[in-house]
């Protein structure tokens, strides 16, 4: 390819993340905000709270970019750009999934944790801020480092919209010089590093997180090695 394409090729990939980092920060508010609600006290913010949830998890991602990029702007008389059209139909998609990773995730802490901090006179504010969410998150990570995969190939949905990212840049490249397996492979390559890169970063969270509680994550290759050490050298002496 001649720089020119490549240089198309790089402003694909740079919209693209522009794209994931806003719609992960979207979709992460979101997560929080409706999987805290589906454990609210009141029956009405966990209806309203569930509502969302299965009104974004039954819905295509896909036809929620049309809705939201085609149907909502003329509605209210305006027009969004591809860029925020593409984030607001992501992130509310994703944070729906994600609400769920951390309902899941509260529920699972020790009901004694709980119980704890009743009797300690703690408000339902301050024991999730300050007993629940701190054993919880650690938890969210392995499932949210999935989730934002599936964010970073849901992405190429916007090319839908002519938005510029890697999928529609790719595409045009391809036009330009007739050529299908050898930038598509080029593509494939490109998503493979992001994810892989933004794999390793969540890894590296979930092990500084857990450390912070006092756990380790498990299967972690570094830790077995150190207990498998501690075996053989007890076992030599």
């Amino acid at each position: 390819m001649t720089s020119g394409l490549w240089d198309l090729v790089l402003k694909g990939v740079w919209v693209t993340i522009q794209l994931l980092v806003l719609s992960a920060l979207l979709a992460t508010a979101v997560s929080f905000v409706v999987g805290i609600a589906r454990t609210h006290r009141l029956k009405f913010v966990r209806f309203l709270a569930g509502f969302y949830t299965e009104v974004f998890r039954g819905t295509s991602a896909l036809v929620m970019i049309f809705w939201v990029f085609f149907v909502l702007p003329p509605a209210f008389g305006w027009q969004l750009v591809p860029l925020w059209a593409g984030t607001l139909a992501l992130g509310l998609t994703y944070g729906a999934y994600g609400s769920e990773i951390v309902r899941g995730a509260l529920a699972a802490v020790d009901p004694a944790q709980r119980e704890g901090g009743i009797a300690l006179s703690f408000t339902p504010t301050q024991r999730l801020r300050l007993i629940l969410l701190p054993q919880a998150v650690p938890e969210m990570i392995p499932p949210f480092s999935n989730l934002l995969i599936e964010l970073l190939k849901g992405t190429a949905l916007v090319s839908i919209m002519g938005m510029g990212d890697l999928a529609f840049s790719g595409n045009l490249v391809r036009l330009a010089l007739q050529e299908s397996a050898e930038i598509y492979t080029y593509i494939l390559v490109i998503y493979f590093v992001i994810a892989f890169l933004l794999t390793r970063v969540m890894r590296g969270l979930e092990k500084k997180l857990k450390a912070g509680v006092g756990k380790t994550p498990k299967h972690d290759p570094d830790v077995e090695l150190k207990r498998a050490e501690t075996t053989n050298v007890g076992g030599a002496v």
